[in-house]
C-alpha cells in the first residue's frame, strides 16, 4: 500500500523540523563542507550534530563522502537550496506583514489617547 502524497510531504517537512538540520542545509547551500567546519559554525555537541546529519543522510537530502580522515557533506540536489530560499522569502513576507500590523496598532493606540 502506497503512502498518499500529502502524508509523504508531511513526513518530509517533519524531517526538516529541527533547527540543527535547517542550519546544516543552509550552510551546505554554498557547497560541500567537512564535519569539522559544520561543527565550527553550529553551536552543538559533536554527538548531536552526528545524529542530525544521520537523519538528513537517511532521508537522502544530503550525501557524505570520506576524504582522508574527514567526512564531507553536501546537498543531494539543488532543489533543497531552492526550498531554503523559498522558506526565507515566505518568512520575510510574514514578518514584514507583522511589522506593518504592529505599526498600525501603535498608530491607533496613539490616536486613541
Amino acid at each position: 500500500m502506497s503512502v498518499p502524497l500529502y502524508q509523504a510531504k508531511a513526513e518530509f517537512f517533519r524531517m526538516l523540523g529541527h533547527p540543527v538540520r535547517i542550519r546544516v542545509l543552509e550552510l551546505l547551500q554554498d557547497g560541500p563542507l567537512p564535519v569539522r567546519d559544520l561543527l565550527a559554525a553550529i553551536e552543538v555537541e559533536p554527538a548531536g550534530l552526528s545524529q542530525q546529519l544521520a537523519v538528513l543522510r537517511r532521508s537522502g537530502i544530503v550525501t557524505s563522502t570520506r576524504e582522508g580522515a574527514a567526512v564531507v557533506y553536501e546537498l543531494a540536489g539543488g532543489d533543497v537550496a531552492d526550498l531554503m530560499g523559498a522558506a526565507r522569502r515566505i518568512l520575510t513576507e510574514l514578518l514584514s506583514g507583522r511589522n506593518e500590523l504592529l505599526a498600525e496598532l501603535r498608530e491607533t493606540e496613539v490616536a486613541a489617547r
